[in-house]
């Protein structure tokens, strides 16, 4: 097989350069004619699965292997003076004789035709169909025989490279080009003259056979790679987006919760103490100035969660809505390595508590392995347990390898509690 006939493939990344490579035709995942390219894959991960034949075998891939396939066939054709010359056989006489070097010439053309639709064939049949086409081509063969002979072996190359695109597990494999190999020594042996056995055919099958095995092995595996990290990036930008969005609503949650119940207290204050309703409204807009900067850092995705800057605002949260805070005075009890999920746990906590509870009392307490809030307000509601922020906190936790467990605390109302 010539350079030009190695089969490949292309990266398909979405935000690469698309650079040719010598396996183009396998992986390329541009489109043709609105259908996408069929690339090689091994028959034991995609047993099942098939394919668009009519894309296949018009896809760019498959115009790759055909010019490679194509410049291969010239061993196919280079004894084609043996169908020319050739004496007629006896029984069908002189006047036939035409006919039947056209039907040899014309049968030589369909196997070629053959050979070059196997590899785009077996892009898209399911593993265990896939024997079925280095098969068909083998009969095909011996349609030839009137005019080879014993010498119809020599087109048994073609037979072992379309075994080796196939990309069946290796012992099968070795059988069937192994075995090959072996026929074909056994059909040169009528042909062989004093000097003994003919070998060099059977090398050749066996060799070029091998080495395309290999080679399309090595792409599908390729194929298969790609295939993962292309998984890899979309679970990547889900888990991503994931982030976003659960940072975006801890974030917003809280600070729009602050700024509501401080809006609330400075239109009381309006005309009871106007300069009280100046300080509430100039926190409100320090709030929201907070809350727009911690939306970029946490698109830009360097936001964290500070476990004494959130008992801060947990302070000045819980004031503004009339609940009493008892909040631990340091943070030195929580390993370094848990405070920013403590961070996040108080504020999502106290963001609850503000929202829910009708609490006169909110509690934050922290251990070394441990924080919990309680409040004496409701209780554990329906839709405190299955809010969106604590859906969010869960998956915090979990990732961090601690467990979350909400229920009512030992003052009576809600409780929240992350243990690690």
């Amino acid at each position: 097989m010539s350079e030009r006939t190695r089969p490949g493939a292309r990266t398909g990344r979405p935000a690469g350069v698309r650079a040719p490579s010598m396996g183009a035709m396998f992986s390329d995942d541009r489109t043709v004619r609105g259908a996408r390219r069929w690339p090689l894959r091994p028959a034991w991960v995609v047993p099942n699965e098939g394919g668009d034949l009519r894309a296949s075998l018009r896809s760019r891939g498959a115009v790759s292997w055909y010019i490679g396939g194509g410049l291969s066939l010239l061993w196919l054709f280079a004894p084609l003076h043996e169908l020319v010359f050739e004496p007629v056989p006896d029984l069908l006489g002189a006047a036939h004789a035409g006919w039947f070097l056209a039907l040899g010439i014309g049968l030589l053309v369909v196997y070629a035709l053959a050979f070059l639709c196997s590899a785009p064939v077996v892009w898209v049949l399911p593993g265990r169909l896939r024997p079925l086409v280095p098969l068909g081509l083998f009969a095909l063969s011996f349609t030839l025989v009137p005019w080879y002979g014993w010498g119809v072996r020599g087109v048994w190359t073609y037979v072992g490279v379309a075994v080796g695109m196939c990309v069946l597990r290796w012992r099968p494999t070795m059988i069937a080009i192994v075995g090959l190999a072996v026929l074909a020594y056994l059909f040169g042996i009528p042909l062989a003259a004093a000097g003994g056995p003919d070998l060099f055919l059977p090398a050749i099958i066996l060799s070029i056979s091998l080495m395309m095995a290999a080679f399309a092995r090595q792409l599908a595996a390729m194929n298969e790679l790609r295939s993962a990290q292309e998984e890899l990036q979309v679970m990547a930008a889900d888990r991503e987006r994931g982030r976003i969005a659960r940072d975006m609503h801890d974030l917003l949650g809280h600070s729009l919760t602050v700024i509501t119940v401080k809006s609330e207290l400075a239109g009381r204050l309006v005309d009871l103490d106007p300069d009280g309703a100046k300080r509430e409204i100039g926190e409100i807009e320090q709030l929201a100035r907070g809350a727009l900067a911690d939306v970029r850092t946490t698109v830009s995705g360097f936001r964290g969660a500070s476990l004494g800057r959130e008992l801060s605002a947990a302070r000045v949260a819980l004031q503004a809505a009339g609940i009493r805070a008892e909040l631990p005075s340091s943070v030195d009890v929580v390993d370094e390595s848990h405070r920013e999920l403590a961070g996040w746990v108080v504020r999502e906590g106290v963001t609850n508590v503000v929202r829910h509870s009708e609490a006169s009392v909110c509690r934050v307490t922290l251990a070394g392995r441990a924080v919990e809030i309680a409040d004496d307000g409701v209780g554990p509601s329906t839709a405190s347990r299955d809010s969106t922020g604590l859906a969010g906190l869960r998956e915090r936790a979990e990732a961090a390898g601690a467990v979350l467990t909400v229920g009512r605390s030992e003052l009576g109302g809600f409780g929240l509690r992350v243990a690690w």
